[in-house]
């Protein structure tokens, strides 16, 4: 196999995990395929605490789950928070379970699991006296603090519902979740603290619940203690809620296919799907993939820089690590305020074991001065994460040798908000791997790369990334319009999950996600990946950002679209242009060429910095309509673009 970089030595050593090696991930993967309810089985009752022990692996298959979800463990009873925190209580109290790293270095907070689970009962006992009840929802509209966590859990603990929003969504965007889930209960706070700045997340949720009078109770949190507006007679204090509670809540029995949580994710529509995960099989899979992935040893801890609201969060900042017993770092600031360094001061402080963050924060930090990390000792660091989209290798290799010093193994993982849980990457002590590449499935995971005509390819192939059989995490449906998930992801190709993404499979069987199927841009009967441009753009080192979309062009279908962000006092010129489109042709090919240009100040993105490309393409192709963009950071990015585009006359 030609592997561009192996196993570091630190890493292999000494590791817990039994895939230590790339034969025994070979020889587990196989197993696991020929008899994925065994190997399920085995891992739920040895792994996640029971109150009735599963006796049945999945129920279902691609080809029922038009008229019937798919079910794992279905006769099982459980509460995931006996998983996550009581078993703890048990052996290690005193254990620290949430590090907090607030906006203000100054607010550091060190939450044990004792005082965690003390926490959440009070909370879950706070909610059951407002009348919550199992399958009840609770929609949590808040920002990156310890007391989301609580919300989590102490939702799970009755057998509530949970559906956290993103603390940068409008108030329209809150509002439609809101009567789409049937919540009448949400939590927020008073207000939110990013980069310095005031976020007025109450203010926010006001506005939203105008025209939400099914709300009977607002939970508000006080984190800024600043004076917001206050309705008697719904609003309710968070500290005045909890202060009298017990701090013993019996845990609810769940069937292991009852509704945990309701995430909602944007769709190519202006309608979000809100996407059901369901207890027993999403508690199963985390707690395996983040301590298979990551390599979770005793005493670890685990910084993942995702907002807790997004997938990522719920599933590497909380249930993974929780599950597994080790400590979680919840990063609440920019990864550059107050400058380049606060990220490496994080993990210098607290001596963090696993790194997991997007490419796009790491494409940031390294157009920084690398002595903000050089500065600050990483010494503690053993595995380093990547997630959100395919990374590019420069932004790979400055990881590898500035962040790990060379000594740390990267983890590319490939999983979406439907899956629930990585499905498609390197092992941290095991594979052997190649930058940008997110290589091999994890057991039970069976990828398919698929052709046009709905076609299995097998050896070196490219196509659409789809998923032959059922994993345990995988999401369940979409709240209230099962058949909305069915033609979303199942209909495309029958008896495959569909994922919407393309990808690449090598001669060595190794996986590399091209980005979604509307990013491969058709030019001239020439097919090509819009993360191969991309790649190719920030390897030019005056340039920091690129996101490259299709636009219809007279002669070719379509063209080439490249809007770029240069670093500061670059000259913009024909000359600067053709030396990209120089350094495009010589690491893609004489076919390659963008036909257009636009030089902008920032790119429309989400808060956990994936860019949204969708708007781009709209953007390119002159139209209006974006569809859903709640998601997004900055709404105004949007509008300083489609100015952009009409001040150069090309929309």
């Amino acid at each position: 196999m030609s592997i561009a970089r192996a196993v570091p030595e630190n890493v292999r050593q000494g590791a817990v995990t039994p895939l230590n090696s790339l034969h025994a991930w070979r020889e587990t993967w196989m197993q696991s395929v020929n008899d994925p309810d065994a190997f399920w089985l085995q891992e739920a009752r040895e792994q996640i605490r029971w109150m009735r022990a599963p006796t049945r692996g999945c129920q279902g298959d691609f080809y029922s789950v038009q008229d019937a979800p798919i079910r794992w463990f279905a006769d099982g009873v459980l509460n995931i928070t006996e998983s996550c925190l009581d078993r703890h209580v048990e052996t290690q109290p005193d254990a620290i379970a949430l590090l907090w790293e607030a906006d203000d270095e100054r607010d550091r907070r060190a939450i044990t699991y004792q005082e965690l689970l003390d926490d959440v009962c009070r909370l879950a006992n706070g909610l059951r006296s407002l009348g919550v009840k199992k399958g009840d929802r609770v929609v949590a509209y808040m920002g990156i603090v310890p007391e989301s966590v609580v919300v989590m859990l102490a939702c799970a603990r009755i057998g509530a519902v949970h559906s956290l929003i993103f603390g940068g969504f409008s108030s329209d965007a809150i509002e439609s979740r809101i009567h789409d889930s049937g919540a009448r209960v949400v939590i927020t706070q008073d207000q939110g603290r990013r980069g310095g700045k005031p976020i007025p997340l109450k203010e926010t949720m006001d506005v939203a619940l105008q025209n939400a009078p099914e709300v009977a109770h607002v939970i508000v949190f006080e984190r800024t203690h600043a004076q917001v507006p206050w309705t008697a007679e719904r609003d309710i204090s968070w500290h005045a809620l909890l202060q009298d509670q017990p701090t013993v809540c019996a845990p609810e029995p769940m069937a292991a296919e009852d509704p945990l949580f309701l995430m909602y994710t944007s769709g190519s529509t202006g309608k979000p799907k809100g996407l059901i995960h369901t207890c027993g099989g999403y508690a199963t899979y985390v707690g395996y993939t983040h301590r298979t992935v990551f390599d979770a040893r005793p005493g670890d801890v685990h910084m993942c820089t995702a907002d807790t609201a997004w997938i990522t969060g719920h599933s590497y900042t909380v249930y993974g690590p929780l599950l597994n017993g080790v400590t979680s770092v919840i990063f609440e600031p920019t990864p550059t305020y107050p400058d380049a360094g606060r990220l490496w001061r994080a993990v210098e402080t607290h001596r963090v074991n696993v790194l997991y963050t997007a490419p796009t924060a790491l494409r940031t930090l390294a157009a920084a001065d690398d002595r903000f990390v050089l500065d600050y000792d990483r010494s503690s660091l053993r595995i380093l994460g990547s997630v959100g989209e395919p990374i590019n290798a420069e932004a790979w290799n400055w990881y590898y040798d500035v962040v790990g010093n060379g000594q740390c193994t990267i983890v590319d993982t490939w999983w979406q908000t439907e899956t629930g849980g990585i499905c498609i990457s390197p092992i941290g002590p095991a594979t052997p791997v190649k930058p940008g590449c997110a290589t091999l499935p994890l057991p039970t995971i069976q990828p398919a790369i698929v052709d046009e005509q709905g076609h299995a390819q097998f050896g070196p192939a490219e196509g659409a990334l789809c998923i032959r059989a059922p994993w345990p995490a995988m999401a369940r449906t979409i709240h209230g319009d099962h058949a909305r998930y069915y033609q979303t992801y199942f209909a495309p190709y029958p008896g495959y999950y569909f994922s919407g993404d393309g990808c690449r499979r090598d001669s060595d069987g190794y996986h590399w996600v091209t980005g979604r199927i509307d990013d491969v841009i058709n030019v001239s009967g020439h097919r090509m990946g819009t993360a191969e441009f991309e790649s190719a753009l920030l390897e030019v080192k005056e340039l920091t950002e690129s996101a490259v979309v299709g636009y219809p062009h007279a002669t070719k279908g379509q063209g080439v679209c490249a809007f770029l962000v240069a670093r500061p006092h670059i000259s913009i010129s024909s000359a600067f242009e053709e030396k990209i489109q120089r350094h495009i042709r010589a690491h893609i090919g004489a076919h390659a060429r963008i036909d257009r240009f636009e030089f902008v100040s920032d790119l429309p993105k989400t808060r956990s910095g994936k860019i949204m490309r969708r708007i781009l393409r709209n953007i390119a192709a002159g139209k209006s309509d974006f569809g859903d963009v709640s998601t997004l950071a900055d709404a105004d990015v949007v509008i300083h673009l489609q100015a952009h585009v009409q001040n150069t006359g090309r929309s």
